[in-house]
């Protein structure tokens, strides 16, 4: 006499086999997000009198074009209470695929104009930000900015994403 136990995990070995065959079963891998946007620095340290070059990478990972881009970057608010800190962005540079070019937006305020027009499917667009550490700034302090991020891309839909944390740039005394 077979047992009913086999019998049932039979059914179910079955039934997940069937559901797997037709791609019904759901996924072990999960999407990624429709656009990304990751922060690095040239450096970690630097001193008063010094530039680091803080870029951001807005990543296209859709099967459709973003048409839009809208994003702010804004000290954190640990930054904004040291008032002896001075600083300034006093370039911006866009990278694409086909080489560098100044920037073409309103500045650190209001970057997403600086991606560049269109960013098609599975392509990146890089504004690198130079950020000018003034020689009279006070040291020991850190440098923070968070960021929002909007996205419109060609199929009606949209994405948004924040606050995203930027790497925080030690300001160091020589």
């Amino acid at each position: 006499m077979r047992s009913p136990l086999m019998r049932r995990f039979g059914l179910a070995t079955v039934l997940g086999l069937a559901l797997a065959v037709f791609g019904l079963a759901p996924s072990a891998s999960a999407d990624p997000a429709p656009a990304s946007l990751t922060f690095a620095t040239d450096t970690a340290a630097t001193t008063p009198g010094g530039t680091v070059q803080l870029s951001m990478t807005l990543t296209n990972n859709k099967t459709y074009d973003v048409l839009f881009v809208h994003q702010t970057i804004d000290p954190t608010w640990l930054t904004t209470q040291r008032p002896d800190l001075k600083y300034s962005f006093t370039g911006c540079s866009l990278a694409t695929a086909t080489g560098s070019t100044p920037c073409s937006g309103t500045g650190p305020a209001n970057l997403g104009a600086n991606y560049g027009a269109t960013v098609p499917p599975g392509q990146s667009r890089t504004v690198t930000l130079t950020l000018q550490i003034a020689a009279d700034s006070g040291c020991n302090g850190t440098i923070g900015f968070y960021s929002y991020y909007y996205a419109e891309f060609s199929d009606s839909t949209n994405s948004s994403g924040g606050p995203v944390y930027t790497p925080e740039t030690r300001v160091n005394c020589a």
